[in-house]
């Protein structure tokens, strides 16, 4: 790896950050939700293949990818170089934000979890009927609505790295696992609505859904290209880098801005191209009901003209 025509030594020592806070490769709490998680995900899928259910294989491996780029974020080294570098730290952010929550919602979970979930019985509350309840909240119709999921969007971009938030998140393990969880959190409710795989409280048609995708990404392009701009660094976290780095923190910031805009194209066009597809089969489903209908109605309409041909003809042996 090279910033700068400078070499970079691979092999790095746990870094320390912030207030003495040592950090190493491989965060456990990530580590184990990553295993917890796909663990439970495969467990339901073959619970559900053992009582003779189908589960597609496309799900599958799209949960389990996504899964697995959370890990790659904040399980590998990328962690120890995001915490001293603001270019590989803003590629953390990109995967947990907008390519990890994609290949999640694309595997259904909640559809699966729905699928798998024992029924309590009549007048019974269990894991399911909580579920259920909670998808029909009102606290779900908020935080997936447009009007809250968008603004959010954009607000975790300029209002963490231009104000002090993100050094004050960063000074702590606690802080930064934070701030990780909040990216995640923040790409699932956004695109969860867009996505439409899973069931939730706004289906919005395909148009306005593609609306929403691209609502917020000239937001997104104006924070990479103020980034790339700057003339000073705009946060503190960054601003001593170790020797042996070899970089510039105003050079590394720069390069922070150009991945922040420009990744943000290769979600944009996975999504849509999702969109496209599920629009597709939907009006497939629709012309086969439709034909359905009118293969019934035409059955229904020759037994009613037999009937009235053979009521003439009995009316005239009569």
């Amino acid at each position: 790896m090279d910033h700068g025509g400078h070499g970079m030594h691979m092999d790095l020592p746990p870094f320390t950050v912030g207030r003495g806070l040592a950090f190493s490769s491989g965060d456990p709490f990530f580590l184990i939700g990553c295993v917890v998680v796909l663990g439970l995900y495969l467990w339901a899928v073959l619970r559900l293949r053992l009582r003779g259910d189908a589960w597609p294989v496309g799900r599958v491996l799209a949960f389990t990818a996504g899964v697995l780029t959370v890990g790659l974020a904040m399980c590998t080294r990328l962690n120890d170089y995001g915490m001293v570098m603001f270019s590989v730290h803003m590629v953390q952010h990109m995967i947990l934000s907008m390519l990890s929550p994609i290949l999640l919602l694309l595997g259904a979970p909640v559809t699966l979890a729905l699928r798998t979930l024992p029924s309590a019985g009549r007048g019974r509350i269990g894991p399911r009927e909580l579920l259920v309840k909670l998808l029909h909240s009102r606290f779900m119709r908020v935080i997936t609505h447009p009007a809250f999921t968008i603004p959010l969007f954009i607000a975790s971009l300029y209002g963490l790295y231009f104000t002090s938030l993100f050094d004050t998140l960063m000074d702590t393990r606690a802080g930064h696992i934070a701030m990780m969880l909040h990216f995640l959190g923040v790409g699932l409710v956004f695109f969860w609505p867009i996505m439409g795989v899973d069931p939730g409280p706004h289906r919005s048609g395909y148009v306005m859904r593609m609306l929403e995708l691209f609502a917020g990404m000239p937001f997104h392009a104006f924070f990479g290209i103020a980034l790339m701009m700057a003339s000073q660094p705009m946060v503190n976290t960054f601003l001593h880098p170790a020797a042996s780095l070899g970089i510039d923190p105003l050079d590394d910031q720069t390069a922070a801005g150009g991945i922040a805009w420009a990744f943000s194209e290769i979600p944009s066009v996975l999504v849509l191209v999702a969109l496209l597809f599920q629009w597709y089969t939907s009006e497939k489903r629709q012309a086969r009901r439709t034909d359905r209908a009118a293969d019934r109605d035409g059955d229904s309409e020759l037994v009613a003209y037999n009937a009235y041909l053979a009521s003439l003809q009995a009316r005239g042996r009569g």
